[in-house]
């Protein structure tokens, strides 16, 4: 009876370590739990198992690789470099290069922000190509479209670094494309016959700050992409688009991946870290880009608010947790002393 228990109390007090739910910026109706890549949209009793896949996740920090040098939740391939104390470089600054990194697991999380922070720079003044994030069907595939494979079923993010055939626009640029896996990238000018929504981002390349993009997806309501590139924790809005006036449908179940290239001109394309947070509806309040509109917008959203007591909180959950282990180990030590007394 007593190891049972203490088994039960163990497991309740191990829970109380895994982060539940955050506020989400600026809305009272949208909470967020780092996303699992196995996870659907999580209500009641079932936020807990979420909340303990969310440590299988979409995510990649330092040092990228296992013990053995490969990665359980990623492929990479092509020309990828990865420096475990500093980077996961697609390309180099060199010529003719392609570079890639896919999920291995698919993202079927229905509302979600990606966060991704790389870096983009070379030794020349002339330099190219650009980098890739994807979230399509297709996955681990090299190709032409910055080193990615063509005709792709899903969204793609492209970086674009260097200008071929696009008059009045300003470089680099970073545009979106839903692609219906027929559709050819337009290479020879600059994905515009593709676009869906973009905007120029001088400065992104060689900044001198941590470069961040934050993507955010609620399904069937709205697609938001904010850059960080001019000063930290001030985000730019590049585009918010929303249904059905735009065709926003990233497929329900989609690989999350990054790739870049290189031509004759090059530079280094790196992904530093990716962040991947689930998000939720607690209210009858509506969410997606009715969250985002209001004061502060230039700036970003509003500041992720502090949880209260969070500290207090946490110390709470460490001391119940060794009160749990230490009234359980003098439970179970008095039951095995009145038991070997029984005995005679």
């Amino acid at each position: 009876m007593l190891l049972p228990r203490l088994s039960s109390l163990l497991c309740w007090a191990g829970l109380a370590s895994v982060p539940l739910a955050s506020a989400y910026d600026g809305d009272d109706n949208v909470k967020s739990i780092p996303v699992s890549s196995h996870a659907q949209s999580f209500t009641g009793g079932s936020l807990i198992a979420a909340a303990m896949l969310a440590h299988h996740v979409n995510v990649i920090s330092q040092p990228y690789l296992d013990s053995d040098f490969q990665s359980r939740w990623f492929d990479f391939g092509g020309d990828t470099i990865i420096r475990a104390d500093k980077y996961i470089r697609l390309t180099s600054d060199r010529p003719s290069q392609q570079g890639w990194i896919f999920s291995r697991v698919p993202l079927t999380a229905t509302n979600w922000e990606i966060e991704v922070e790389f870096k983009i720079e070379g030794s020349g003044n002339l330099h190219g190509d650009g980098f890739a994030m994807w979230l399509t069907k297709q996955r681990a595939t090299q190709g032409p479209v910055f080193g990615s494979t063509d005709n792709f079923e899903g969204l793609g993010i492209f970086f674009d670094t260097y200008k071929n055939n696009r008059p009045g626009t300003s470089f680099p640029y970073v545009m979106a494309m839903m692609g219906d896996g027929q559709t050819t990238y337009d290479q020879a000018h600059d994905g515009k016959a593709n676009e869906l929504a973009g905007c120029s981002a001088r400065g992104l390349r060689g900044a001198s700050i941590p470069t961040k993009a934050r993507l955010t997806y609620f399904q069937d309501k709205s697609l938001t992409l904010d850059l960080q590139y001019k000063s930290e924790d001030s985000w730019i809005p590049c585009f918010e688009l929303t249904a059905p006036e735009y065709n926003i449908a990233i497929p329900s179940v989609a690989y999350l991946g990054f790739s870049a290239e290189t031509g004759e001109l090059s530079d280094n394309h790196d992904i530093i870290s990716v962040k991947a947070q689930n998000l939720y509806s607690v209210g009858g309040g509506s969410s997606g880009s009715s969250s985002r509109s209001g004061k502060g917008r230039d700036t970003g959203r509003v500041k992720r608010r502090k949880q209260k007591g969070s500290w207090g909180w946490f110390l709470f959950k460490t001391v119940l947790f060794f009160a749990v282990v230490v009234g359980g180990y003098v439970g179970y030590t008095a039951y095995r002393t009145k038991h070997r007394y029984s005995r005679f």
